[in-house]
C-alpha cells in the first residue's frame, strides 16, 4: 500500500468519526419526525377512569353573532347621515334583506333625488315611472299634464347635495320604508309659452329640504326602492 492510498484512508476514517459525533447514532429510543399535518389526539383525563365528564367548551356562537351586530351598529352610527336612534330600524331591514347596506342606500337615494327632481322639471313621465311607487307617479304625472295644458316649460339647475340623513327606518310587515332628509340647492325657473319666467328665478340659488320616504318589499326579486311619499322638510 502506497502512502497516497494510506492518506486517503485515514481521511475517510477521520471524516465517519466527525459525522458520528455531529449526528449521533440511532438507538431506538429517537422521537419519530414531527409531522405538521398530523391532527394531534387529545390526552385522556386524569380522572377519565372514573366517569367523571370532560367539560367541553361552551357555544361561542351567540357572543360572536352579539359581537358582530355591536360592530356593525358602531359603525353604521360612525356614517354620515345616520343617527343612532335609526339604528334599530335599520337593523330590522337589515334582517329582512340581508344585501342591506346604509351607506350605499344613503348613495342611491342621493342620486334617485336628482334623478327624480330633473325627471319631473323635462316632463319625463317614462323616467318617473320606474322610481317612483304608482300613487307618487300618478300625482307627478298629473302636475306634468297641467303645467303641459299651459304651455309652461321648467328649467331647472341642480347646483349642489347638502347634508342628507336618514330621518326614520321601520319594517312593516315584509315592507321596509326609509325616510331620507335632503338638503339641496338649485336654480329654477317656470317660464310660459312666450318663454317669460312666471315663477322662480334664472340666477337664483334656492335652498330645498325635502323629506321623501322610499320602500321596498324585501321579498320581491326587484331591488329597487321607490319613492312612497313626499313632503317638504323644515
Amino acid at each position: 500500500m502506497d502512502a497516497t492510498t494510506i492518506v486517503f484512508a485515514l481521511l475517510a476514517i477521520f471524516v465517519i468519526w466527525k459525522l458520528r459525533s455531529v449526528l449521533g447514532t440511532r438507538t431506538g429510543t429517537e422521537q419519530p419526525p414531527l409531522d405538521m399535518f398530523r391532527r394531534k389526539t387529545a390526552e385522556p383525563a386524569a380522572d377519565e377512569g372514573n366517569g367523571a365528564v370532560i367539560p367541553f367548551p361552551t357555544s361561542t356562537r351567540e357572543p360572536l353573532l352579539e359581537s358582530v351586530a355591536d360592530d356593525r351598529r358602531a359603525a353604521w352610527a360612525r356614517l354620515p347621515g345616520v343617527d343612532e336612534r335609526v339604528i334599530p330600524g335599520l337593523e330590522a331591514v337589515a334582517s329582512a334583506d340581508s344585501q342591506f347596506d346604509p351607506q350605499s342606500f344613503i348613495e342611491g337615494a342621493k342620486t334617485a333625488y336628482e334623478m327624480i327632481i330633473m325627471s319631473f322639471a323635462a316632463g319625463n313621465r317614462a323616467a318617473l315611472r320606474d322610481l317612483l311607487s304608482k300613487d307618487v307617479f300618478d300625482s307627478f304625472s298629473s302636475a306634468i299634464t297641467e303645467r303641459e295644458s299651459r304651455a309652461e316649460t321648467v328649467d331647472t339647475t341642480f347646483v349642489s347635495m347638502g347634508r342628507t340623513i336618514i330621518e326614520d327606518a321601520q319594517l312593516r310587515g315584509t315592507t321596509a320604508q326609509i325616510s331620507m332628509r335632503f338638503q339641496s340647492k338649485l336654480i329654477t325657473a317656470t317660464r310660459d309659452r312666450a318663454g317669460v319666467i312666471v315663477d322662480g328665478s334664472a340666477d337664483k340659488v334656492v335652498d330645498m329640504v325635502d323629506v321623501w320616504t322610499f320602500a321596498r318589499e324585501t321579498n320581491a326579486r326587484d331591488p329597487n326602492w321607490k319613492l312612497v311619499a313626499t313632503e317638504a322638510g323644515a
